[in-house]
């Protein structure tokens, strides 16, 4: 199975947010890489946009992420939005230390390792970001991002409440770059992860997919080899979404 995500990030209005969900719906519901399961769809809007956007999804096969949550589940942090709420207005997973919240909001290791035990306490899966902040071998690239993965992780496992989750490798210099990285590092990259994941069987039936200016034709070059992508800007148009989907079929 390939998971295909997008995420919205604070791109749309609310409006062309809801727009585009039905467009995606519709496109998920059409085709047969998703008909079929060889791929599963996932969205991640704005906060303000989850619980119309569920509504819109409805018994759709598209699951609902959110870009955030608190570590908290209750009390006072103005501001926040809890794993728990997330839940009960029916997110699936949740994106959690993504680049840009680590450069423009400061999120520590420890903090990113907060939120991904609040996902795992609160039945949501996950996405947790992980990327070398500068270009490197594949191998070095390979220690880094496992590295940060159980530094995230290290909270939830020290409490036994891990589980399968969703890795997006996003290496920080080829996010909003004109073309991803090379694909024999992302294939390498990828590979390596999924190896330090099978050494860790409390997280088995995890995904690794890849992210940092993915786009068209990745999936058909790597020939199988890479799990899923996570796109941005490229999928604004859904259109775009059912060319990757195209390359599920085919590949």
């Amino acid at each position: 199975m390939t998971l295909v995500g997008v995420s919205l990030k604070m791109y749309f209005s609310h409006a062309r947010t809801l727009a585009w969900v039905r467009d995606v719906v519709g496109i998920a519901e059409r085709h047969p890489a998703v008909r079929s399961g060889a791929a599963t769809l996932f969205v991640v809007p704005t906060f303000p946009a989850l619980v119309p956007v569920r509504a819109l999804l409805g018994g759709s096969p598209v699951l609902l992420g959110a870009q955030d949550l608190a570590w908290a589940d209750e009390g006072a942090f103005t501001g926040e939005v809890s794993g728990a709420e997330l839940r009960e207005i029916g997110v699936d997973l949740v994106e959690i230390g993504h680049a840009e919240r680590r450069s423009l909001f400061h999120e520590t290791d420890d903090e990113v390792a907060g939120k991904v035990h609040a996902a795992f306490r609160n039945h949501l899966r996950p996405l947790v970001c992980v990327g070398e902040p500068h270009r490197a071998s594949s191998a070095d690239a390979v220690s880094e991002v496992t590295a940060q993965l159980d530094r995230s992780l290290a909270t939830a496992t020290a409490d036994g409440l891990v589980g399968p989750l969703i890795v997006a490798y996003e290496p920080v210099w080829a996010i909003g770059a004109s073309a991803p990285a090379p694909d024999d590092h992302i294939v390498d990259v990828l590979a390596g992860i999924e190896a330090h994941l099978a050494t860790r069987p409390e997280l088995a039936g995890s995904t690794v997919i890849y992210g940092g200016s993915a786009g068209p034709g990745l999936l058909t070059r790597g020939q199988g080899r890479i799990g899923g992508l996570f796109l941005g800007r490229f999928a604004h148009d859904p259109a775009a979404i059912a060319t990757i989907l195209d390359e599920v079929v085919g590949a």
